[in-house]
């Protein structure tokens, strides 16, 4: 077996272990997310450039990152209330709360317009 046959492999089932994991107990989720992986692999099985199944393995590889990495699933617990899975591979950002006395770029202090406040002038 070639090395890039081998890594065509290696994406595709890594893509289906990410989807297992981050959709675990969505079964729509999870048939939706099977379906399309093996779609988007059906559909280019017939691709022999090198230089083009190397680019869709990397393709691959990056979308399993970003699943891995930036999708997580919330469900309503009770009305108005969320749950959501966060794992260990979830990116985490700073949360910062808003500051309505916050010092502007521009140095000033002064509240600035809305934007839909300035849509709406703009069209009367």
């Amino acid at each position: 077996m070639s090395s890039t046959r081998s890594l065509v492999l290696q994406t595709f089932k890594k893509l289906h272990r990410t989807r297992m994991k981050v959709f675990a107990g969505d079964q729509r989720a999870l048939i939706a997310g099977r379906i399309k992986i093996n779609e988007e692999f059906s559909k280019n099985k017939h691709v022999t450039n090198e230089d083009a199944i190397r680019a869709m393995i990397k393709l691959g590889e990056d979308v399993e990152t970003e699943l891995r990495t930036q999708v997580i699933q919330a469900r309503e617990v009770k009305p108005g209330v969320f749950e959501a899975r966060i794992t260990d591979d979830t990116v985490k950002f700073e949360n910062i709360p808003y500051d309505d006395n916050a010092v502007l770029e521009d140095g000033t202090t002064a509240k600035r317009p809305c934007c839909q406040a300035q849509d709406t002038a703009q069209n009367k």
